[in-house]
């Protein structure tokens, strides 16, 4: 799975329609529709999908039509999305109606086809599911775990030092399982 950080837009014209394809986080969803709405005030439709991962680690998905014909922008523009295996992201293509009717199959190519070269010109990053550890240790031990922290790719979010040392630690699974075994004699583990 894989999501962008960025946001991105592409513009495809099929018989003088505009398709106006953006990509950016699902975090910013909410925002980039106003913004949008804003900014194209003259825009016909403004048809939107996303998928995320919830906290229970489930993929919510979302499409809207935005009145064009059922079936014809909202879920083709899902199904890119699916297919490409995209979470955490949204997208909303912006139609400026040119005056020829494309008809539902058009329609389906032309909202297809906008969000694939909008997908083509993003930069994704590839989705890993992190897991939190909390670490307690002896302070003689400091080194050694500040080192097996940076050389098996583990991130210390916080450190706290009292009677020994704690530190709160992030990273992927495998990697906190090839650090956690590496280190098993050194520390006592809290989930």
């Amino acid at each position: 799975m894989k999501f962008v950080n960025t946001a991105h837009m592409e513009t495809l014209e099929v018989k003088q329609s505009r398709f106006i394809a953006h990509i950016f986080p699902f975090s910013e969803y909410e925002m980039a529709l106003q913004n949008l709405k804003r900014l194209h005030p003259k825009a016909r439709h403004f048809v939107v999908a996303y998928r995320y991962l919830n906290t229970l680690n489930q993929i919510v998905e979302y499409s809207s039509d935005d009145g064009e014909p059922k079936g014809t922008s909202g879920k083709p523009t899902l199904f890119v999305l699916q297919g490409a295996d995209i979470i955490n992201t949204a997208v909303i293509t912006v139609r400026y109606f040119g005056g020829t009717k494309l008809g539902t199959g058009g329609l389906v190519r032309a909202y297809s086809d906008a969000i694939n070269l909008v997908l083509n010109s993003a930069t994704f990053v590839q989705y890993k599911q992190e897991t939190f550890k909390t670490i307690y240790f002896e302070y003689s031990n400091l080194r050694i775990l500040e080192y097996e922290c940076q050389a098996c790719g583990i991130e210390i979010i916080e450190k706290i030092f009292d009677a020994g040392a704690v530190f709160k630690i992030k990273s992927s699974e495998s990697e906190m399982n090839n650090f956690l075994n590496k280190i098993d004699r050194l520390v006592e583990i809290k989930e």
